[in-house]
């Protein structure tokens, strides 16, 4: 008896924090996993070996006809992207030929080799900006503080123009604060991977600005299982995958250094340019919709995290960690 073909999938993005747990999710719903990766920020020891590696970037169309071709997937979860509002705000047009017009690349690559759905990873704080009321959902009007939220938005159009338009079902999942294994220590962009790097090195965070920005922040496995469920369900529409619960970042140091036995006190620095200073989401639609709604509570989250990054920096020499800021950015 013939065994019927796994459905194909290409991730970009998929070496990366967010882009790795989706393709462990989706090889464990038993499809047929390829990712797209420039390597720039993602790492193959994030990926598993049944996953094929393809190195190239969604800025350069003959690297990305190469891989649909020899691919030819039929769902493309985009998840490649430039995620620092900090760096955004330094080199907009950069953000926006990775952001915008990389992922225009693969909307087109998608539609010329016989996808049948996008799965597009957006922003559900950063394109809204300042909230004009909580909790934020997603008919809430957009107005980004920063190059990064513009430009992750203007692809969401282009996600619908290409639906309806071009017959290429979409699926747009905004994404609260994700945190969570694999999210790099060193970077700038994660404060609760920032914080616990350090705190566990005896390292100085530095919280920018007062501390008390809000941030709605989601366990990074409960948005792979959004996506293994966005594989067959929301057909042409915008989803919130957040928590509708918000923490400041003095609440993050607080629990992190409570949980890791850190004693020493914070830390302040200038606050940055382009940050939203409080918002939460609403998944009620994915909830009826995709029938999906957070497992992992922040206390939970925050011990598998802890835990994840202690046994990295067992393994592995990490220099230059004596001294970092750290905002409530790290929003895809």
């Amino acid at each position: 008896m013939a065994t019927a073909a796994k459905t194909r999938v290409l991730v970009t993005g998929g070496a990366g924090f967010i882009g790795s747990h989706v393709v462990d999710a989706y090889l464990e719903a038993g499809l047929d996993v390829a990712v797209v990766d420039n390597l720039t920020t993602g790492s193959r020891g994030n990926l598993d070996s049944a996953a094929r590696l393809y190195e190239a970037d969604i800025r350069d169309a003959a690297d990305l006809e190469r891989v649909f071709a020899a691919e030819r997937p039929e769902i493309v979860s985009h998840h490649a992207a430039q995620a620092s509002v900090r760096l955004s705000m330094e080199d907009p047009p950069r953000d926006a030929m990775i952001n915008v017009i990389g992922s225009l690349q693969v909307l087109e690559a998608a539609r010329k080799h016989g996808a049948r759905k996008v799965i597009y990873a957006a922003t559900g704080g950063a394109a809204v900006g300042e909230p004009q009321y909580l909790p934020v959902d997603e008919d809430h009007p957009v107005e980004p503080l920063s190059p990064y939220g513009a430009d992750k938005h203007a692809a969401e159009h282009y996600c619908m123009l290409y639906h309806h338009s071009f017959g290429l079902d979409t699926t747009i999942l905004r994404y609260a604060n994700i945190y969570g294994p694999r999210q790099d220590p060193r970077g700038e962009a994660g404060v609760i991977a920032v914080f616990a790097g350090l705190m566990l090195q005896g390292g100085q965070p530095v919280v920018n600005g007062t501390g008390e920005q809000e941030r709605d922040y989601v366990y990074v496995g409960d948005v792979a299982r959004a996506n293994v469920l966005a594989l067959t369900k929301g057909s042409g529409r915008m989803y919130n995958i957040g928590t509708g619960v918000s923490t400041s970042v003095n609440g993050l140091f607080d629990r992190l250094a409570e949980l890791i036995g850190y004693g020493e006190p914070r830390q302040h620095g200038a606050q940055l340019s382009g940050e939203v200073y409080r918002i939460f989401l609403t998944y009620e639609r994915a909830r009826q919709e995709l029938g999906w709604q957070p497992l992992v509570n922040l206390d939970e989250g925050l011990r598998l995290t802890v835990e994840s990054i202690r046994a990295k920096l067992a393994s592995t020499s990490v220099a230059d960690v004596s001294e970092a800021g750290a905002s409530a950015e790290g929003a895809v």
